[in-house]
């Protein structure tokens, strides 16, 4: 028996190519796009039906998510209890998702019940009436939340920081009490009809998939489902950004402040996303970041404190943000300032850089467990129009990025006085 060498640390490897699975695709007479990622195993299949969200229309700005989160509040057959009970006795869970750029319902089901399953999506997805009892039901909760969320300063930072990068868009929507009073039975029905149509519906499958579901979700979704509204308008409008860069909504008592420092940014499509996102974890997109470093560990400023990137269809955003002590929220941002311009002149360590390096392939690693990771990344470069030789592109960057290359990107992208910053409470 060979006896392990405890003394020697196992030898690192990069990740040299990432094999990703790639869907089966079929388009479904209606128009409607099928994905289907297949896997041995349990017979349990994850089903998104996924729809570009319409237009924002600034009279109405909360149709898009209003009309999402009513899909499972009844049809004209079945109320929302009859619909939870008919996906529960089957032990499948169907729930509904919103983002910016797309809305979708996915449903978990074993392989054998779908049979009775699907036809329960395909109801709400067809046949969703927005009951006037739910809605007001709907409305009434969503103001009180909203009530309690606006009392929050890291809620309201975040919503005066999306309206200043995006204005009044899909991106910078910023909902009122007022807003959710527009919502009418008729308005959101119109809308229901306009999107959930199958020319505007991706539907990707993951789990165990032979001939016979196929033909189950084509027979269902695909012979008397038909578009009858015009093609869903999914543009959107120009985004226009605030022309003030400071934002400060002063709260006497606050014993914290909420602070959102950053910018409207590239997205994926864009050839430096890979390369930032290596800068972005420099300095704050992880625990071991130089932001946490400094004004948790080492101020005691905050408990958490980070950076991000989001890639949207339209455009993306680069943030900071952190809720610290009201009487160092100067002190604080001060400090953001300094690692930011430390990152444009001094070149970052091999030891950091090579340590950021092996978290983020471990991380790319670690986020393809499964067969549902496999199609989570399919997504990001279906509706991002990228193809797989992306995530080759990212991984070799990742691996070979030099510390001149990150502080050049420093240099190109980190202007502090150009970002907006954003406090709430005292400063």
């Amino acid at each position: 028996m060979t006896q392990l060498d405890r003394k020697t640390a196992p030898a690192f490897n990069g990740v040299d190519n990432i094999k990703l699975i790639k869907p089966q695709h079929k388009q479904l007479d209606n128009g409607c796009n099928l994905y289907t990622f297949n896997a041995e195993g349990q017979e349990l299949v994850r089903i998104e039906f996924i729809f570009s969200n319409l237009r924002f229309n600034p009279a109405n700005p909360l149709l898009n998510v209003a009309v999402n989160s009513m899909l499972t509040d009844g049809t004209t057959t079945l109320t929302a209890a009859q619909i939870a009970d008919k996906v529960d006795y089957y032990g499948a869970f169907l729930q509904v998702d919103y983002n910016y750029d797309q809305s979708q319902a996915t449903l978990y089901s074993l392989t054998k019940h779908l049979q009775h399953t699907l036809p329960v999506v395909k109801e709400i997805l067809t046949d969703s009436i927005f009951p006037e009892k739910e809605l007001n039901t709907y409305v009434r909760n969503q103001q009180q939340k909203l009530q309690v969320s606006l009392q929050k300063n890291d809620f309201v930072a975040r919503r005066l920081f999306n309206e200043a990068l995006f204005g009044k868009t899909i991106y910078g929507l910023g909902a009122t009490p007022d807003d959710f009073n527009a919502l009418t039975q008729d308005s959101m029905q119109q809308h229901f009809s306009a999107m959930y149509q199958p020319a505007n519906c991706t539907i990707i499958v993951a789990g165990q998939i032979d001939n016979v579901l196929v033909q189950q979700l084509t027979n269902t979704f695909e012979g008397s489902w038909r578009a009858n509204q015009p093609e869903a308008d999914t543009s959107q409008p120009e985004i226009e950004t605030a022309a003030g860069r400071f934002i400060y909504q002063e709260k006497a008592d606050a014993l914290q402040s909420a602070i959102r420092i950053g910018m409207p940014f590239i997205n994926r499509k864009h050839p430096d996303f890979a390369a930032f996102q290596v800068l972005n974890t420099v300095l704050g997109g992880y625990f071991g970041s130089r932001l946490m470093a400094n004004i948790r560990e080492d101020k005691g400023y905050t408990y958490g404190i980070g950076s991000g990137m989001g890639s949207f269809k339209q455009t993306g955003t680069f943030f900071i943000a952190s809720e610290v002590g009201a009487d160092v929220c100067k002190s604080a941002v001060a400090e953001i300032e300094k690692e930011i311009n430390l990152l444009k002149t001094e070149l970052v360590g091999d030891d950091e850089l090579s340590l950021v390096r092996n978290f983020m392939q471990g991380a790319l690693l670690g986020s393809l467990e499964n067969i549902f990771s496999h199609a989570d990344k399919f997504k990001n470069l279906y509706f991002s129009g990228l193809d797989y030789d992306y995530y080759d592109k990212y991984a070799d960057v990742v691996k070979n990025i030099t510390a001149e290359e990150v502080k050049a990107l420093a240099n190109k992208y980190l202007d502090f006085e150009n970002f907006y910053k954003v406090v709430v409470g005292k400063y």
